[in-house]
């Protein structure tokens, strides 16, 4: 079987799990993920286990921070201020893109254009298996969340409103 090659984007995050020393690949599929929803149709999942890349901007110092929660999950903001010792609000964009080199709709866990916190959602750590995006609106990958925690360098914490 033949696959086709992978977009550029797609073909970063793919890149950038081989940097991580995992065997993993990314799928690119011919209808969207960009919704939680869409994703765990296309991946034949629980949406619980669809990773939610959101980023967040620190309202004091405007750091971005990466939250991957549960597709079934929001995040609770209260909650992810008290962690960061601050407020957050909801990144525009053109920080998301700056930040970590990806649009919304297809933001990965890894891979990113610059440094940034992350946190993960404890909900994740359920699952076996969990599918994140993988730099665009129609590509994923999956892995443990384990893997996935050690990868992107994320702190576990409780972040469900």
């Amino acid at each position: 079987m033949h696959q086709k090659p992978l977009s550029p984007s797609a073909q970063r995050v793919q890149d950038a799990l081989r940097a991580h020393g995992q065997d993993l690949t990314v799928i690119e599929f011919a209808e969207s993920t960009r919704t939680a929803e869409e994703a765990a149709q296309r991946a034949g999942c629980h949406i619980g286990q669809i990773v939610k890349s959101m980023v967040f901007k620190r309202k004091d110092t405007a750091g971005p921070v990466l939250v991957l929660t549960s597709g079934s999950n929001r995040v609770d903001e209260q909650r992810l201020a008290a962690h960061l010792g601050e407020a957050v609000e909801r990144a525009e964009p053109d920080l998301v893109r700056a930040a970590t080199g990806y649009a919304i709709g297809g933001v990965p866990p890894i891979g990113h254009a610059t440094q940034i916190q992350s946190v993960l959602d404890e909900d994740l750590l359920r699952f076996d298996l969990v599918w994140a995006a993988a730099g665009n609106p129609k590509a994923m990958f999956s892995v443990a969340p384990q893997t996935l925690r050690e990868m992107s360098g994320a702190v576990v914490l409780r972040i469900r409103a």
